[in-house]
């Protein structure tokens, strides 16, 4: 595979990476099950067991995991082609990844602070008009 096949394939690659990574750490859909794990990376004996369920908390760890899965999934090798070019490509995948989870939660931070804005200035503006 060519240098620019790869690298178009390390920026989509990293699209359900981060989406996988992050509707497991983040969405409501798995809350129950998330928040099980959080309980045991908390108050597990263990330090290993600790550390192996707060893996499903953290998207960054998560992120990892699922990077590992898609490497050998689609057998994807960056630069390299031995065994060193999964290397590379995992972390640059995990980077890459990171980075899209990051914009997105900018993003989803912006539309809830102006749909907050929204609903004061709605507000704001019933109240006014209630006042004779």
């Amino acid at each position: 595979m060519d240098t620019t096949t790869q690298i178009f394939w390390l920026f989509i690659l990293a699209v359900p990476i981060a989406c996988i990574s992050w509707t497991v750490t983040h969405e409501e859909v798995f809350r129950e099950p998330r928040e099980w794990c959080v309980n045991r990376s908390q108050n597990n004996k263990k330090f290993l067991n600790r550390k192996f369920f707060y893996l499903f908390t953290c998207e960054y760890c998560f992120s990892h995991y699922i990077t590992l899965f898609f490497i050998f999934f689609c057998d994807f090798k960056l630069l390299i082609t031995d065994w060193r070019g999964y290397f590379i490509a995992g972390f640059s995948l995990v980077f890459l990844a990171n980075i899209y989870m990051s914009l997105f939660a900018l993003l989803r931070q912006t539309i809830k602070k102006e749909k907050v804005e929204i609903e004061k200035m709605e507000t704001d503006s019933n109240e006014s008009k209630e006042r004779p």
